[in-house]
């Protein structure tokens, strides 16, 4: 049995090609995601770990910004005096930090990333451990000059002599550039720029006497730990942060660690998608080849082969397809994480070839992947090939067992989908989003499997009306195609469901998000007021002075200035909850229409006041009137009178939760220091919007990082980021379309291997080539659009609960790209053609003669 089981595996290599194929994308994006996220936690692990200094003493970790504040925490730089007359310190030197600033050239262009890393500006000490080491020029002396690294340089055309405008928290001003610095270790792709230490301390923070932190080396024999219990007895345990070299490599790393984690998962992602496309294809295909293969089964079988024997015999040549798959997939994988690696560098990041991470998990997860896949797939149609008998397989006939398997599947299916129905409704009902995302969640998976187990018995019904009008418009071609289609239902639903698969998904968020988008565009209408808001392109805040440039603006009337702080509310009910909050001036009205349950603008905005949400107030326990404990960034705490109660479709703009706002005044109070994040201005009597538009844009020239939004704008800000989630889908789909490709392409080439003596009958009686590349090709764009209209279907259904979920939240509009709905039929019909393409011109070659008498 293992001879035979080698020798049909070599004899029918060329018809596992596609499916091994499915193997090898599943195995590499698994591969690949994982070696590139390896390689980078590696390479920012020594960079980390090689720049912490043994102790670093921080300002207490405060409130976690959700949306960035622009306030930068800081000690006294005089700690480091005291610290450095602590036993066993070697060394204490101050660090002056600020992250998000901008740089500008002469031209007045961007000296900064083009992948949207922040640009940090630092203090220069050539004797602290850092990332960088001068290799031109010189040191920077005063508070006119200043280091740059060697790759913004070189991306931005600065060199040395050339004048630079740093635009910082405190305000703008010029340097000149009389230095570059390298990296000495993978560069993060951030820009720096550096200052000496006074310079740094008050163009940087504001403040000569501030820093960020206190770096500290130890002496000779004095451990980190060690140090780290000494510096904090000195300084007081309980009011700053201390860590040792190794804590702040980790926190440094667990910052970072988000951002790797999505890279993460988007790659798994895809090789889920890959991984649930290619159990489908192989699953047709060992299903066509056993029933392909039934004389020589039904041979084994005759010789003495029992059941058992037969199973493992199918499962083996799984098992040599999941190796080869696999060792494919591993190479592919290598590869392509190095392509991966090459576009991060080609975006301003700097990891040498060398610094590949090809840890164990790599291979361990290849060929786990791999052959679990092509076993989990093979599996059923093993066990089939082992139910035939000798005598049912020696009459040549297909195995037997599709009538009663087919009603088993569709109770199984109709059971599963009823659940996964009633979950769908569940999530519809749900008044809150915590167990209608889980029923929506319970839901999609349930209705999927549902569907793809009940596929085969909709295929009758479905391509009977797809391919109604094959007859009329093909004639005996047409109708040859529908009847080739309809000829095996659990062939032609297996073929379908991949494409179903990765139709659905797009489907559902294609309506999600233009749901989502029709949702904000109406709470834009319905909330925005003001004629032009001016922001940070990336939502960080700006310095003041961008304040005082639009208000000096000629046609400028009102400005209401909004700013954003990390706050953390104790409630009635118990619950602490952390949230941004927003603080505003006084004339918040006349810029922004807020719907308010009770209370009013006035009362929200006076001294010692605020607004929340009226739904999260009435959870919490909280009515109008009650004061409310509140926690601000940096320890310090107010009790605020909740003046107002707004509707759910208000706070939506004004808060990420809870809907918290207050009184600029009542922010400068207790987060004193912050910037603004967005300005409202109006026009003044008499002056155009475009006037003041050409105004504003005059004025904030210097200032390339702040844009000018009107209605329109604003809007198409917002569509761009939603679009973004929807790129990602629509990735995922083309990949699932690849692997249907795929499909549909190796269904048909064993299907015209199974029909070769059909199809040399049909030749001989007068079919012609054209004609019998016609039919192929028809068959394939009716399975093809008989899986668009099930995922269509399927992701409406979806779509439609996730925007009650989105309703839950305030986005109460619903939309249906019938556009992309629309482009999915059109674009299966062009994988149809495109998938029959190599098998009807291989169908068209045959020999008339031997095809007759194929066996």
């Amino acid at each position: 049995m293992l001879r035979a089981t080698l020798r049909s595996f070599l004899a029918h290599k060329g018809r596992l090609l596609l499916s091994a194929l499915a193997v090898v994308l599943s195995v590499a994006f698994v591969v690949g995601s994982l070696i590139f996220s390896d390689t980078l936690g590696r390479t920012f692990d020594r960079l980390f770990a090689s720049t912490a200094a043994d102790v670093t003493v921080s300002p207490r970790e405060g409130l976690d910004e959700a949306v960035p504040s622009g306030r930068t925490a800081t000690l006294p730089a005089a700690l480091a005096g005291r610290v450095a007359e602590v036993d066993g310190v070697a060394a204490a030197r101050v660090v002056a930090e600020a992250e998000r600033i901008t740089v500008v050239d002469e031209e007045n262009e961007p000296v900064s990333p083009t992948t949207g890393a922040p640009t940090t500006g630092a203090n220069w000490d050539p004797a602290a451990r850092g990332p960088v080491e001068l290799t031109s020029g010189h040191a920077p002396e005063g508070p006119a000059q200043a280091l740059l690294d060697a790759q913004t340089a070189g991306r931005s055309g600065v060199r040395i002599g050339d004048t630079l405008t740093v635009v910082a928290a405190p305000g703008s001003f010029e340097v000149k550039v009389v230095g570059i610095a390298t990296f000495t270790t993978a560069s993060p792709g951030t820009a720096l720029l550096f200052l000496d230490t006074p310079a740094a301390q008050t163009r940087l923070l504001g403040d000569a006497r501030a820093a960020t932190r206190i770096s500290v080396d130890a002496a000779d024999g004095v451990s980190d730990a060690e140090l780290e219990r000494r510096v904090a007895r000195a300084l007081g345990a309980d009011r700053y942060e201390y860590r040792t070299a190794a804590e702040q490599a980790e926190s440094d790393v667990e910052q970072l660690g988000g951002v790797l984690d999505v890279v993460k998962y988007v790659m798994l992602g895809f090789a889920g998608v890959a991984v649930l496309a290619g159990v489908f294809l192989i699953v047709n295909t060992f299903s066509m080849l056993i029933a392909q293969r039934t004389r020589e089964l039904g041979l084994l079988r005759a010789l003495g082969a029992d059941r058992r024997q037969i199973r493992r015999s199918v499962l083996a040549e799984a098992l040599l397809l999941g190796v080869a798959g696999a060792t494919l997939g591993l190479v592919t994988g290598v590869g392509l994480a190095a392509g991966l690696i090459g576009l991060v560098n080609a975006l301003g990041m700097s990891i040498g070839s060398a610094e590949m991470v090809v840890g164990w998990t790599a291979p361990v997860a290849a060929y786990a992947v791999g052959i679990g896949v092509t076993l989990v797939a093979a599996h059923p149609p093993a066990r089939r090939a082992a139910a035939v008998s000798p005598m049912a397989a020696l009459s040549d006939t297909e195995a037997a067992g599709t009538g009663r398997p087919l009603r088993v599947r569709g109770a199984a299916g109709a059971a599963v989908g009823a659940v996964g129905v009633a979950a769908l409704a569940g999530c519809a009902a749900a008044t809150r989003t915590a167990p209608a995302v889980s029923l929506l969640g319970l839901g999609v998976v349930l209705t999927l499997i549902a569907t793809v187990v009940a596929g085969p018995l909709l295929v009758r019904p479905v391509i009977r009306v797809l391919g109604a009008a094959f007859p009329a418009l093909f004639g005996a071609v047409g109708r040859m195609s529908r009847r080739n289609a309809l000829r095996n239902p659990r062939r032609t639903g297996a073929t379908a469901a991949a494409l179903m698969v990765g139709i659905a998904l797009v489907g559902g968020m294609s309506v999600a998000g233009a749901s989502l988008t029709e949702s904000f565009d109406e709470q834009i209408d319905r909330t925005l007021g003001a004629d032009f808001v001016v922001q940070n392109g990336t939502f960080v805040p700006f310095p003041r002075e961008v304040t005082e440039r639009v208000r000096d603006t000629p046609g400028a009337g009102l400005v209401v200035r909004g700013r954003f702080a990390p706050v953390a509310v104790r409630l009635p009910d118990g619950d602490r909850v952390e949230t941004t909050a927003a603080g505003y001036d006084p004339r918040l009205d006349e810029v922004a229409s807020i719907t308010y349950a009770r209370g009013d603008t006035a009362a929200a905005l006076a001294p010692g006041g605020m607004a929340m949400e009226a739904d999260f107030a009435r959870e919490h326990g909280v009515r109008l009137g009650d004061t409310v404990p509140v926690e601000f960034q940096g320890g310090r705490a107010a009790r605020l009178t909740v003046g107002a109660l707004t509707g759910r479709e208000t706070a939506e703009g004004f808060g990420p939760r809870g809907g918290i706002y207050f009184g600029l005044g009542t922010l400068e109070r207790y987060a004193p220091g912050g910037q603004e994040s967005a300005l409202y201005v109006n026009a003044a009597p008499g002056t155009s919007d475009d006037e003041l538009r050409a105004g504003l844009e005059r004025a904030l020239a210097p200032y390339p990082q702040v844009q000018v939004r009107d209605l329109a704008d604003y809007k198409e800000l917002v569509h761009d980021q939603i679009a973004v989630l929807l790129r990602l889908v629509y990735a995922l789909l083309g990949l699932a379309i690849v692997i249907a490709v795929l499909g549909v392409v190796n269904t048909l080439a064993l299907s015209v291997v199974e029909r070769t003596r059909e199809i040399g009958l049909l030749r001989a009686i007068g079919l012609a080539r054209r004609q019998l590349r016609r039919m192929i090709r028809l068959e394939s764009v009716v399975i093809a659009v008989f899986g668009a209209v099930l995922g269509l279907a399927l992701g409406l259904l979806w779509g439609v609960c996730a925007q009650q979920v989105l309703a839950l939240q305030g986005m109460t509009a619903f939309a249906v790209p019938w556009g992309t709905v629309v482009a999915v039929v059109a674009g299966s019909v062009v994988v149809g053609v495109v998938a029959a393409l190599l098998p009807a011109s291989r169908a068209s070659r045959m020999n008339v003669l031997a095809a007759v008498a194929h066996e």
